[in-house]
């Protein structure tokens, strides 16, 4: 043993970031393979995956937006240094609107879900894919903004 300890809310607050940061990977790394592997009339494997990564999608969102509430009410700077920044708020309405986003997709999805259970293959078009690029693509695009505003904050812009 190396003798180290380390004071219990500085371990919960690593594990709170730790989480939040997880689950921030996932959710980009899930559109991102959506976004790949989106195609006209895919197999039962690529259907299926696509409802896969979609699954992971939904549960880090709501992994990252639940460890993203317990560090500024617990484990940040404390909730001031949050909700008095304009940055913040943006933050929180990319990450909104990308949510808001990810609802056509997901709704998609779970339609495919329907003929997958019963052996069959969902009807993906031309269309539907573009569509469902264009809206992957505003959510990557909102996503990657999102470490951007944080950073920002973080280094006090935005403050008085």
């Amino acid at each position: 043993m190396l003798g180290i300890v380390f004071p219990p809310d500085l371990l919960q607050s690593a594990s709170v970031a730790y989480i939040h940061y997880l689950s921030f990977m996932l959710c980009f790394g899930a559109l991102l393979f959506e976004r790949i592997s989106l195609k006209v009339d895919p197999n039962r494997q690529e259907a299926i995956s696509m409802v896969i990564a979609d699954i992971i999608y939904g549960i880090a969102g709501i992994a990252l937006l639940v460890s993203g509430i317990y560090r500024v009410i617990k484990f940040g700077q404390g909730s001031e240094f949050y909700t008095e920044n304009p940055i913040f708020w943006i933050k929180i309405i990319v990450f909104a609107l990308v949510g808001s986003l990810s609802l056509y997709p997901t709704i998609t999805y779970v339609l495919w879900a329907i003929p997958l259970s019963k052996g069959t293959l969902p009807k993906v078009t031309e269309n539907l894919v573009s569509r469902l690029r264009l809206i992957i693509n505003i959510e990557l695009v909102g996503f990657a903004s999102i470490p951007f505003l944080a950073t920002l904050m973080a280094r006090g812009v935005g403050l008085a």
